[in-house]
């Protein structure tokens, strides 16, 4: 009765493999024999089972069971019980259907599209299952994924999403301008930061540590204190974000980048904005053990030398020697890095001698 048959048709993988490959056969054992050979096992001990579920298929289900469904080639010792499930939003219907929570990179590409932008059944659903969850882990991953799904990070203004503003002046009529204030009021403590400091710098060298210190606060004026580093509006090279307002970790002052990938977007809701306030800019070479020393010292030792204010501007107010890092990528220890010796004074003009010129006898 089989041998009349048209050939079953199977998607077959091995265990722990993401590869697929079309199997056909008109019985159990065919398809077992052809998996074997294709993966390159023996046949002795091996076994195929549904991938949905972990079931095993034999020869009296072999035929009940749906065309191209697929299956897991088991070799000796071991085991399957099927893949796990997720609900996802079905574009055609606008309803959810389930289909297996991690298979291929395509399985998770549709998985992560349910939160760009998500279906206020997700949102709904997920606050349900919250409100009855005891276990602290699935709580923990239940508020996490809600807090991604109620992010509006497209709206700017107060009118589009009043409760991001909660808490703020009401001169703040959009999330960049705010940003923008919060990353100036960061710059503007370390310019009090410099100034204070003239108080310990001896008084023959202190006119010029505060002439040094007007001319990078004048820069500072006109830079608008460099608030654009948070403000997603700017044009790149000006922001330290994304044009849709997320930033990345740049890792600790001894790293080149983050190793745990951290990110945040202060602009999706309130509580990523209060988040993003604990987040620092990090000077590589430290502000108050270095650059500030290393200025008073510069300016008590000219030595006919002028001091290189626009340097200590670099290194005290720029992205030349900020990193954005996350609290946890913030190291506290000393940091053992020196101002660079070169670059303290400007450079000094040469004088060119003029060659005497001889007379003729």
């Amino acid at each position: 009765m089989s041998g009349s048959r048209k050939p079953k048709t199977f998607k077959l993988r091995a265990l722990h493999s993401q590869q697929k490959f079309g199997i056909a056969g008109r019985s159990c054992q065919e398809v077992l024999r052809k998996g074997c050979q294709r993966f390159q096992v023996p046949v002795p001990g091996s076994r195929l089972c549904l991938w949905e579920d972990g079931a095993e298929l034999t020869a009296d289900c072999f035929w009940s069971v749906p065309d191209n469904a697929e299956l897991v080639l088991l070799t000796e010792g071991q085991a399957w019980q099927g893949c796990e499930w997720r609900a996802w939003r079905c574009p055609r219907t606008d309803g959810f259907c389930l289909s297996p929570l991690v298979a291929d990179v395509s399985d998770i590409s549709r998985f992560l599209s349910v939160f760009h932008r998500p279906h206020v059944g997700v949102i709904q659903a997920a606050r349900q299952l919250l409100a009855d969850e005891q276990a602290p882990l699935r709580q923990k991953l239940l508020a996490d994924l809600l807090h991604t799904v109620s992010e509006n990070i497209v709206a700017e203004t107060r009118a589009e999403d009043p409760p991001w503003f909660e808490g703020l002046e009401a001169r703040f009529r959009n999330k960049s301008a705010y940003l923008r204030f919060s990353c100036a009021s960061r710059i503007r403590t370390y310019l009090r930061e410099v100034s204070s400091h003239a108080s310990a710098v001896g008084a023959q060298a202190r006119e010029e540590y505060t002439r040094a210190v007007d001319a990078m606060a004048q820069k500072l004026r006109a830079a608008q204190y460099n608030g654009s580093y948070f403000d997603r509006s700017t044009k790149a090279g000006g922001r330290l974000c994304t044009p849709e307002g997320w930033f990345s970790c740049q890792g600790p002052f001894d790293m080149a980048d983050c190793a745990s990938r951290h990110s945040i977007n202060p602009y999706g809701s309130r509580e990523s904005r209060v988040l993003f306030s604990t987040w620092n800019l990090d000077h590589i070479i430290e502000k108050k053990r270095t650059v500030i020393p290393a200025l008073a010292e510069a300016v008590g030792e000219p030595a006919g030398r002028q001091v290189d204010w626009e340097y200590f501007y670099s290194l005290l107010f720029t992205r030349d020697n900020l990193k954005l890092v996350h609290v946890a990528c913030h190291k506290k220890t000393t940091h053992r890095l020196r101002c660079d010796p070169r670059r303290i004074y400007r450079p000094q003009a040469k004088l060119t001698r003029r060659k005497a010129v001889r007379k003729r006898p």
